[in-house]
């Protein structure tokens, strides 16, 4: 059963802070080039359950790669990507949060389900 809460985030810095309303029993551990080397660890959440408290997303960098369709999302001051957003394969808007930028989140008590991102 789906445990949705909501959590507290940002980056390193503190220039861009967010609050989430998502299910980290649904988390994943993509092994594309950019999760692998990044470390990340994701949960989702659409963008009513997604608010950015700090920061404008247009003061954010951008990096896209391969097919182009995630934007991961960089703080410019400490580099620190907390989310990135895209689209799922509906059209839906989607936020891709980095479950390594939440508040007092246990990640050895998670269990994230494996990804092939290099198959993709």
């Amino acid at each position: 059963m789906a445990e949705t809460k909501k959590y507290t985030g940002g980056c390193h810095c503190g220039r861009f802070a967010f609050e989430v309303d998502t299910d980290l029993g649904t988390a994943i551990s993509c092994n594309c080039s950019i999760c692998t080397r990044r470390g990340l660890v994701l949960t989702f959440a659409t963008p009513e359950q997604f608010a950015l408290k700090k920061g404008q997303q247009g003061e954010l960098k951008k990096y896209q790669f391969n097919k182009k369709v995630i934007d991961h999302l960089f703080c410019p001051d400490c580099g620190v990507e907390a989310f990135a957003t895209g689209k799922t394969p509906d059209g839906q808007t989607m936020f891709a949060i980095n479950v390594r930028c939440l508040e007092g989140v246990d990640l050895a008590a998670l269990q994230p389900k494996p990804v092939d991102g290099r198959s993709f």
